[in-house]
């Protein structure tokens, strides 16, 4: 069992290289492919067909290269995580962790470890991450099953998954970091999956600069910690917390909020998170719910305690949460786009996980990060299948699709209670737990007043704001009247096909089988529900839920967001945050880069130019003397010695 973690990394890695290496083999061309070809429409469409039937053979390659190992790391993790008895969220006593070291690094400084473990922590957060992927993986061959870049769209998913769980289970910080960076990678590629649309391109270099902007301060923070502990390894820095001063710790801890906030979609680096909902709709759920956004908060719970011991930093991530949480539900609440009202739900969501973190509860906080990836995977997969049915992600084109979908209708219904935190849904259950945080805080925790305040007030509201954004989504989707999208004529002789079934089994599966823990994972855990914050909760959200259903039954054809009034404008736009950067670094940047050019091509290459045009011009006077007329020179060395006679006579 000391292995598993390291297997359980191994195997989608080496299923990545394997799917990108061997994918593609082309097979054997038989003689009739061998003779040259013809141009006659039979011949043509011959080929197309034999084109086509290849790269349906590479996608089913590639497909099954990518699920079988992602379903072994699953198998190994949850064995880790139910065999040696794991109780992290239980809260009972820690566990031993299980792995081994592989070896040191000497670097002539702070050695680095090559440790993979699963601990308490590790262990849950493995099978969500396995799981999740295995789902995605499985739910992809259906989604992209024409793509003619599936193979290493999977084999970039199995890449992203090993990475991820080696952040999970790594032992050392910098063994950590390769992960985290590796994840970045990944996001880049996968999020511009389709780089043909240049709004795609775009959103994956977005999403790759900011997160990198926020890991150059992670980085440091890991220095920071590794130095003043002499070692990387995670349990000798916690180790060495105690003897740390407060500032060393303040200082570590803000450094790596700024990766946090990078990776977690946190304010102010959550300008990244709905711009990639331009990757196909498996990534958004991968993303959301068990990798790039879930590694921030699994950061600060790994390092916990040297997070509690930086009170500053409490209250900052205090802070930013409130402002996160509350600000994002707005903007889910004004969005058309199906995907990316559920974008501004995750940074909503995970501004609870950090107001979790930060009002002293790290159990609360994993808690409904796991339940979060549960019905998040769910909810965008969910998605997946009513943008295949619909051909769009506006909801001004949906509606009336609960007769059409009726098991992506039931199954998208639990997602969306569990994140109104209704019961018995999951959400319910650690909803409550970090709401019951942050109300202990309030009456006295490690937060200032303010700060603790600000916390509570902001997630009260923000209960009451995602229930009407979530009923507001389920309404203009499956209720109302139906839209009716004209189709474009099609060439004489071919007949309309109108899709009006669910989607394939392969993407059914996933959705089916993510339903049970969105709805029952609350009870995986023995439940500890404090009654006046859940009655509190589920009023609030019930309010929010009911204002949208009676201004959506008064009109369905209106969109309920009118409630918002004059703010309806500046939360669809995410109060012009992108366009405060814009003005305040991008254009300024830009500017600048464009006067490096400038000064590049005038100064630099035009000194280079101009001497160039210089040594020519003064060549040319010099090829005047040199014309081959000996009477010519004969007189110039004459006249040289005339001057030379008369100079010495005039000197002397």
């Amino acid at each position: 069992m000391t292995t598993f973690p390291l297997l359980a990394v191994l195997l989608p890695a080496i299923a990545a290289a394997i799917a990108l290496l061997l994918s593609r083999r082309p097979h054997p061309r038989t003689p009739a492919q061998e003779q040259p070809p013809r141009h006659t429409p039979t011949d043509r469409a011959r080929l197309a067909a034999a084109e086509k039937t290849l790269g349906e053979r590479a996608n089913t390659r590639a497909a099954w290269i990518a699920i079988l190992p992602t379903a072994a790391s699953a198998v190994l993790a949850l064995w880790l995580a139910w065999g040696p008895g794991f109780t992290f969220l239980d809260g009972g006593t820690p566990s031993e962790p299980v792995g081994r070291a592989y070896g040191t690094i000497v670097t002539g400084g702070v050695p680095i470890s090559l440790v993979l473990q699963a601990d308490d922590l590790s262990a849950i957060l493995g099978v969500l991450v396995t799981l999740v992927a295995l789902a995605v993986q499985v739910y992809s061959v259906g989604y992209l099953k024409d793509d003619p870049r599936y193979p290493s769209y999977s084999a970039f998913i199995s890449l992203f998954t090993a990475a991820m769980l080696l952040v999970v289970y790594a032992g050392d910080l910098l063994v950590l970091y390769v992960g985290w960076e590796i994840m970045g990678l990944c996001s880049y590629l996968l999020i511009g999956h389709w780089w043909e649309d240049r709004g795609n391109s775009r959103a994956a270099v977005k999403a790759f600069l900011v997160t990198r902007l926020g890991d150059v301060g992670f980085l440091f923070g890991i220095f920071v910690l590794g130095t003043a502990a002499g070692s990387f390894r995670v349990a000798d820095v916690l180790a060495k917390v105690p003897d740390m001063s407060a500032a060393t710790l303040t200082t570590a801890t803000m450094l790596l909020l700024c990766g946090v906030a990078g990776k977690s979609a946190q304010v102010p680096l959550h300008t990244w998170l709905p711009d990639a909902m331009a990757g196909p709709t498996p990534i958004s759920a991968l993303i959301h719910a068990a990798t790039m956004v879930a590694a921030g908060i699994f950061i600060v719970a790994r390092l916990f305690p040297a997070f509690l011991a930086a009170r500053p930093t409490l209250d900052v991530l205090a802070v930013i949460a409130a402002i996160g949480m509350l600000g994002a539900a707005l903007a889910a609440f004004a969005q058309d786009d199906l995907k990316r009202v559920l974008a501004y739900s995750t940074v909503s969501q995970l501004a609870y996980m950090a107001g979790g973190l930060a009002a002293g509860s790290d159990r609360a906080a994993i808690f409904h990060l796991v339940t979060h990836g549960a019905f998040k995977a769910l909810l965008f997969l969910c998605a997946g299948a009513v943008i295949h049915h619909v051909g769009s992600n506006l909801m001004t084109q949906m509606g009336g699709l609960r007769r059409e979908l009726p098991v992506t209708f039931v199954a998208m219904t639990v997602g969306f209670a569990a994140l109104m935190g209704l019961p018995p849904a999951s959400g319910f259950f650690s909803k409550d737990s970090v709401l019951a945080a942050m109300d202990n805080a309030l009456a006295g925790g490690g937060l200032t007043d303010a700060a603790a305040l600000l916390l509570y007030g902001c997630a009260l509201a923000t209960v009451a704001v995602t229930g009407a954004y979530a009923t507001r989504a389920w309404l203009r989707t499956f209720f109302g009247p139906p839209r009716v999208v004209a189709l474009p004529e099609p060439e004489p002789g071919t007949a309309h096909v109108v899709d009006v079934t669910e989607a394939p089994r392969t993407m059914l599966v996933p959705v089916m089988l993510l339903t049970v823990p969105a709805l029952l994972l609350g009870f995986a855990v023995e439940p500890h529900v404090d009654l006046a914050v859940a009655a509190i909760s589920v009023v609030l959200a019930l309010l929010g839920a009911g204002v949208v259903y009676a201004v959506w039954r008064g009109d369905p054809l209106t969109d309920p967001a009118r409630l918002l009034g004059p703010l309806r404008a500046p939360c669809e736009h995410a109060f012009y945050v992108d366009g405060l950067y814009a003005a305040l670094f991008v254009r300024p940047i830009m500017a600048l880069a464009r006067l490096v050019v400038r000064t590049d091509d005038v100064v630099v290459d035009g000194a280079v130019r101009g001497s160039g045009r210089t040594a020519r011009g003064l060549s040319g006077w010099l090829r005047l003397a040199q014309n081959g007329n000996v009477q010519l020179y004969v007189s110039g060395v004459l006249a040289g010695v005339l001057l030379i006679a008369v100079g010495a006579v005039m000197l002397t």
